[in-house]
């Protein structure tokens, strides 16, 4: 779907499922069990509307915090994502991969993340990212340390920290999609998420159906995006030659 195009990278932050749970008078963990299976909805509706990259934060680096039971069922869910989804996966030419430290993962779901990020590393359809054990500042740091042992002889450019990152090729965030009712970003892509269009929605990761999300892109396509300037984003181009100009001008009279 062309016109749906302009938002290129979506990413979720997966929220509200303890609290579904307990509202409903049940463990916090049976709403990390309904909430694993919106997943594949969202991503083949993702898929559907010609969305490139879609991230989903699905075990931040303070997620620790929580009871162990809790941490438990979400490495298992994983696993059995993995292992129900991976046929689906390949059918529709999605690349897969984990952005975070996965070290901590029991060694036969980190095997399960490789051989699937293997066999899909050369798939041109959407790209499917899972966020675990992951934290945007600690995603920074770790590229900016790899920076200092690489670069000696100039300065680090903003460039240099994007091709650092995890995940470079998955671009700038264009939507950040937060369910639960919470207004925060939570350590999330904090880099990517510079410019990124923010849509906090009260229904409960559970709740969260495919139409929903489809009306939600549907509402930020029609937000005017001007990246720091005066037009909306189908005048980017016009945008940048504007500030090129701009400070040509200034460079101009500094030196009058």
């Amino acid at each position: 779907m062309s016109e749906l195009m302009p938002i290129k990278h979506v990413a979720i932050i997966m929220d509200g499922n303890g609290r579904w749970a307990q509202s409903r008078s049940h463990k916090r963990v049976w709403g990390h069990v309904r909430g694993s299976r919106v997943v594949s909805s969202i991503v083949e509706e993702a898929d559907e509307l010609g969305i490139e990259a879609l991230t989903l934060y699905a075990f931040s680096s303070e997620n620790w915090a929580r009871p162990l039971d809790e941490i438990k069922i979400l490495f298992t869910l994983l696993k059995k994502f993995l292992i129900i989804e991976k046929n689906r996966i390949i059918a529709h030419r999605i690349r897969f991969r984990v952005m975070g430290d996965i070290s901590a993962l029991p060694a036969g779901t980190q095997g399960l993340i490789r051989n699937l990020e293997e066999e899909t590393q050369h798939f041109q359809g959407m790209k499917l990212s899972f966020a675990f054990n992951y934290g945007g500042r600690s995603e920074i740091v770790r590229a900016m340390n790899r920076l200092n042992k690489e670069i000696t002889d100039r300065e680090i450019t903003e460039d240099d920290i994007h091709r650092s990152l995890y995940l470079p090729d998955l671009g700038d965030v264009d939507l950040m999609i937060r369910t639960g009712g919470d207004q925060r970003i939570s350590n999330f892509l904090l880099w990517q998420a510079a410019y990124a269009e923010l849509y906090f929605t009260q229904t409960k990761w559970p709740d969260f159906t495919r139409t929903e999300f489809r009306q939600v892109v549907l509402d930020v396509l029609h937000r005017e995006r001007r990246f720091g300037g005066v037009c909306a984003a189908s005048e980017l181009k016009q945008t940048v030659c504007t500030a090129k100009l701009n400070r040509q001008i200034l460079e101009q009279r500094s030196l009058q």
